[in-house]
């Protein structure tokens, strides 16, 4: 059985939005396919008619600076994303996510648009590009607009974008400068492939030992990509300290909504495990900002 009818290769961003309001039937834009094509081959996924390849655009295959911003494009391979020296420099964060996403086989062909189209709220590319404030380009009928990263989220599994007209373009991060830097790490179960126990990533800017600016981001601490914002209001232009770490945990542990999962862990273990894991980012971050 065919598990779809037409596939479209469109070269521009204009094309592909065309070809996915036009196809006759269902129709899914597609680029690594790693999880797509698993899921019409099991039957977890609605039929579809049309499949749009988006990897023939060069601008959703471009990873480059653009003035003050690093962009990636929505359908650049996450093994790339992990190995590319403008992200080594830029984007430490999503380096390291990038790298824990699943095998190596499958890292060389999922992209990092689809890693977040999927909108679950721990995927680890997802809590690497709260904490690094990235902002999104998401194409439609009328317009190419940019918004922020978070604004993509309804909930688990709930994307904003309409795939049948929407794409996501790329990302654009914030160049790194001096005094700037990012960390990401997660606890997991043995088997290396399934979705973390628990993850977070930190962005932060230090002058000397006060912390000026920091981005704290867990996963899953909600139902959609979570911020402690109030445990960034508690640290920011504060000397990171013992008595600083722990106010700061307590506001992270106070605004975080952890929740039980039958196949990884109790909300209550979660919420055990936080403070070692959020310690050793921050650490880390602390340290390469200096």
């Amino acid at each position: 059985m065919n598990l779809w009818q037409d596939y479209k290769r469109p070269t521009s961003v204009k094309e592909a939005i065309q070809a996915l309001t036009s196809a006759s039937g269902p129709v899914m834009p597609i680029a690594g396919g790693t999880d797509l094509l698993l899921d019409l081959r099991q039957g977890h996924h609605p039929p579809v008619h049309t499949l749009v390849d988006l990897t023939f655009i060069p601008e959703m295959t471009a990873l480059e600076l653009r003035g003050e911003q690093l962009y990636i494009g929505a359908a650049v391979p996450v093994n790339r994303v992990a190995r590319d020296q403008l992200t080594i420099v830029h984007a430490q964060a999503l380096v390291e996510a990038c790298d824990l996403i699943a095998g190596p086989q499958v890292r060389n062909t999922a992209t990092l648009g689809g890693n977040v189209a999927h909108a679950l709220p721990a995927a680890d590319g997802t809590i690497a590009l709260t904490a690094l404030d990235a902002q999104v380009e998401v194409a439609g009928i009328s317009e190419t607009r940019r918004v922020p990263f978070t604004s993509l989220f309804l909930g688990p599994g709930k994307s904003a974008l309409d795939k049948s007209s929407e794409l996501i373009v790329g990302f654009y991060l914030p160049q790194t400068r001096t005094g700037q830097a990012s960390c990401f790490k997660r606890i997991m179960r043995p088997q290396g492939v399934a979705l973390p126990i628990l993850n977070c990533a930190v962005w932060l800017e230090r002058k000397e030992e006060i912390v000026t600016d920091i981005h704290i981001a867990v996963g899953p601490g909600g139902a959609t990509p979570f911020r402690a914002t109030e445990a960034e209001g508690t640290l920011r232009n504060q000397p990171l300290n013992a008595k600083t770490f722990t106010r700061t945990l307590d506001a992270l542990q106070g605004q975080a909504h952890f929740r039980s999962s039958a196949r990884r862990a109790s909300a209550d273990y979660r919420r055990h495990i936080v403070g070692g894991l959020f310690k050793e980012v921050l650490d880390t971050t602390w340290q390469r900002a200096k």
